[in-house]
């Protein structure tokens, strides 16, 4: 057996978790007792799980969640027969919170003055919640499989390990509560009513019963199986915030019955705030709880959503399917594969629904998980058709999103595409001199600001049967047939007459660009850096290096304004003295200006504003 009464610290995140907590919650003391029969529940899951495959893994009696309140001794134990933990266990989930991000989450509450509710549950730290209410915590607990027991206690400042005993498998966690105090939030905790009061209004729908003595708190009625005027919308907010362990209360529930060959009844959630670990796909996979015959199976999302569905929290039930429970089976069986495509096509007309008809809400889910769903549109998932029609983004005319729809909607006359701008964001892409044709045309132009544009814009793309184009296009031309034959003859001729410009600029920047020519599209930027088809945006290239790639150097085309006075500058020099010394000054000046004016970085700034002060010296 392990040393008795072992002395531990909190690990450094995990006391200055508690110390925020304890300082700040003030008015969300209740739910202390939620998330501790939520982590009851949880463990009879998974010991129902096991016992498919593990004879020696055996539930002890019927699956049930215990309260005893002592009034004297000022105490409330939850007793639950479920999983239990192992001494390792406990100090990995009890002792540390290993996860990725919570350094992040720690920094931005200090920020904001303390932790909010709607943030603690996706750390996957309620247990600490009861430190709100209590000042001491015992936890007993016996891992199934096992015959030894790991007594934890805290007072809040680290920890101690003892061996311990326990009749059977299951957790214990008793709480020596604070003196009742009802203007720090504090109630009587060892009086039934309060508890009947709190299992009522937050967990009502757990699968299991939650007694105190003899009596069931709880309808333990599966939600799903319901009529639809049958659950009221708080109803739906506590199931929703018991299956996913989020705070927050969900933006739209939606209801799934798949029929056919097999029959499978869903009720699906989508959360109003992104999980703090929703692009960490190493992180947590909490997602769609699948219960067959009623033992529940996982609450992963890989085999019953898309990866860019994975925000996506709730529950899928049915009786037709295999309790074989291996993961390969399940990727494989086609039961399953036909659930998910009914899922998708639900939740992806669902998301239109919300779109067409609550737009603000949707903007609301847009700004959480618009890049997560453009995921779609790189893996060639099932529905990525339909996703392209949920599309949102800035523009010139609004700094909300708006969607491509619209866009199509309201595109002047003599446009035939829409046409649209990746920048790191909206006000970056707004200084960019690639606008300038298109402000004087009064055309919206998109901004699309996530890393994910950069992927999925790169393939040819239509909405409304308008093609997505680039504004930074190289070989890029507007307006009318007619317009664009004079804007072309216009350009030959100044290229014409500016050749010479054009060939010692080429020659001054052969290390940096492939190619000097004329600009139609530039009004008063003296030049723009333009790609050609195929070309890595200096966005893309950012992208790959961030990701630890290296990335070959990509030359781009310099464009310049002919009507700009630099320009005219340039060619009157050329003119007095074809070896004018200034002229490599004046090619790295535009050339410096042309990635400052996209928002980019220069690849030497000291170098830069070294020539900078010269060229102003000469001036």
């Amino acid at each position: 057996m392990s040393d008795a009464n072992t002395r531990h610290e909190f690990q450094t995140e995990v006391r200055e978790l508690l110390d925020l907590m304890i300082h700040s919650l003030y008015s969300h003391k209740d739910i202390f007792l939620r998330e501790l029969i939520s982590n009851a529940s949880d463990a009879i899951d998974k010991i129902r799980f096991e016992a498919l495959s593990r004879p020696e893994v055996t539930p002890s009696g019927e699956p049930e969640i215990r309260l005893d309140a002592d009034k004297d001794a000022r105490t409330l134990s939850i007793h639950d027969n479920g999983i239990g933990m192992s001494r390792d266990e406990v100090v990995t989930n009890i002792g540390t919170i290993a996860r990725s991000g919570t350094r992040e989450f720690l920094k931005a509450a200090k920020e904001k003055g303390g932790p909010a509710p709607d943030t603690i549950g996706q750390f996957g730290v309620g247990f600490y919640s009861s430190f709100m209410v209590a000042d001491r915590i015992t936890l007993v607990t016996r891992r199934a499989g096992e015959e030894s027991a790991t007594r934890w206690e805290s007072t809040g400042d680290g920890y101690t390990l003892d061996d311990a005993t326990r009749e059977a498998p299951g957790t214990t966690v008793t709480l020596h509560l604070k003196p009742v105090d009802e203007e720090d939030g504090l109630k009587d905790y060892t009086e039934p009513f309060v508890l009947k009061d709190l299992v009522k209004r937050y967990s009502d729908f757990v699968a299991y019963p939650i007694r105190l003595g003899d009596e069931t708190l709880n309808s333990m009625k599966a939600i799903w199986a319901r009529g639809k005027d049958e659950v009221t919308d708080a109803e739906h907010t506590e199931f929703y915030k018991h299956i996913s362990h989020d705070w927050n209360e969900p933006l739209e529930h939606v209801r799934v019955h798949v029929e056919g060959t097999v029959e499978a009844r869903a009720l699906l959630y989508i959360p109003s705030k992104a999980p703090f670990d929703l692009f960490h796909r190493d992180g947590e996979h909490r997602g769609l709880q699948l219960y067959v015959k009623r033992v529940f199976i996982m609450d992963d999302w890989r085999e019953l959503l898309p990866a860019y569905l994975r925000f996506v929290r709730g529950v899928v039930a049915s009786d037709d399917l295999s309790l074989n429970v291996s993961r390969e089976i399940l990727q494989k069986d086609r039961q399953i594969q036909a659930i998910k495509r009914h899922l998708v096509r639900r939740i992806l007309a669902a998301l239109k629904e919300m779109k067409e008809q609550r737009p603000e809400k949707y903007r609301t889910f847009w700004a959480e998980f618009g890049a997560v769903l453009k995921e779609a549109l790189i893996a060639f998932e099932e529905g990525q058709d339909k996703v392209i029609d949920l599309l949102m983004a800035p523009s010139t005319e609004s700094a909300e999103p708006i969607a491509l729809t619209d866009y199509v909607a309201r595109m002047k006359d003599g446009q035939d595409a829409i046409y649209y701008l990746t920048a790191a964001s909206r006000e970056v892409g707004e200084r960019s001199p690639h606008l300038e044709a298109f402000k004087a045309r009064g055309w919206e132009v998109l901004f699309f600001t996530d890393p994910i544009d950069e992927l999925w814009l790169r393939m040819p793309r239509e909405v409304g049967g308008k093609k997505l184009v680039s504004a930074a296009k190289s070989d890029l031309t507007l307006g009318s047939e007619e317009e664009k034959k004079k804007e072309e003859e216009a350009r030959k001729e100044g290229e014409e007459s500016l050749k010479d410009v054009l060939a010692a600029l080429r020659a001054k920047l052969a290390d940096e660009v492939k190619d000097v020519r004329l600009s139609t599209r530039l009004r008063e930027s003296p030049a723009c850096l333009v790609g050609d088809a195929g070309d890595l945006s200096p966005q893309m290239q950012e992208l790959l290096r961030r990701a630890g790639q290296d990335v070959p150097k990509v030359k781009r085309v310099l464009e310049l304004n002919p009507t700009h006075p630099i320009v005219t500058r340039l060619r009157q020099m050329l003119a007095l003295d074809a070896n004018d010394a200034r002229l490599a000054l004046y090619a790295e000046m535009l050339y410096g200006q042309a990635i400052l004016a996209e928002g980019g970085a220069l690849p030497d700034p000291a170098a830069f504003s070294k020539k900078l002060a010269e060229f102003m010296v000469q001036a």
